[in-house]
């Protein structure tokens, strides 16, 4: 989506000074703008607005962002949206919780309005690198279609959060190739999200959870594979 003008961004946060802050700079970037300062209101604001990005913070009432963050990704026509964590904080297991739960990136405040809009710019930008990929994979009894973020298995239908299907879509692409933690990060998150490693293990189990053991395979101490077989 190239053109801002189109691109929708819901804020959600508690603090009225910070909402107007992002408020603020996003509609001068030509961002259409709504706002939400509670978990609930943002579901619901969420649903009516469909944002193509959510800046969520963690701590707030009535519904905290990590719980906010998953009823939101249950949403079918919010599956592709970015959400972005804006948070103060900086505990690993705080980190590890918003991207287990389909968040995009994780930023901790305080941040400045230029950089911010930088690293949304760089989600469209990856995005519409990955759009020009091949559609379609079949492999072994699966048929994993980019257009549709869906996975056919033997004639059942299969739908990942979208982190989990970026990550089996890679994989399934370059079959036998081991790719490190590291690797995996920089090429499903990107290289200026930081991103704990073991993401990317609790990525891989709910994958396997979803589509079976046979797939994936555990390099020791190296990483990660798409089994083709003989």
């Amino acid at each position: 989506m190239s053109d801002k003008q189109k691109i929708k961004v819901l804020v959600v946060d508690d603090e009225p000074d910070i909402v107007e802050i992002l408020k603020y700079n996003l509609v001068k970037e030509g961002y259409e703008v709504a706002t939400a300062e509670d978990g609930l209101k943002a579901v619901k604001t969420a649903a009516k607005f469909l944002p193509d990005v959510i800046l969520l913070d963690i701590m707030m009432p009535n519904q905290d962002g990590v719980e906010t963050c998953l009823q939101i990704r249950q949403i079918p026509e919010l599956k592709n949206t970015f959400i972005i964590f804006l948070t103060a904080r900086m505990e690993e297991y705080s980190e590890v919780a918003a991207f287990d739960v389909g968040a995009d990136d994780y930023i901790t405040k305080p941040i400045k309005p230029r950089a911010l809009m930088s690293r949304i710019s760089a989600l469209f930008r990856r995005e519409s690198k990955k759009e020009q990929e091949q559609v379609q994979i079949k492999i072994k009894d699966l048929i994993i279609d980019r257009g549709s973020y869906t996975i056919d298995k033997a004639g059942k239908t299969i739908t990942l959060p979208k982190k989990e299907f970026e990550l089996l879509y890679f994989l399934a692409k370059n079959p036998n190739i081991v790719f490190s933690r590291d690797e995996l990060l920089q090429n499903i998150w990107g290289a200026d999200v930081f991103v704990l490693a073991r993401t990317v293990d609790v990525h891989i189990r709910k994958v396997r959870e979803k589509i079976g053991e046979d797939y994936i395979t555990t390099v020791k101490g190296v990483g990660y594979k798409f089994e083709l077989g003989q």
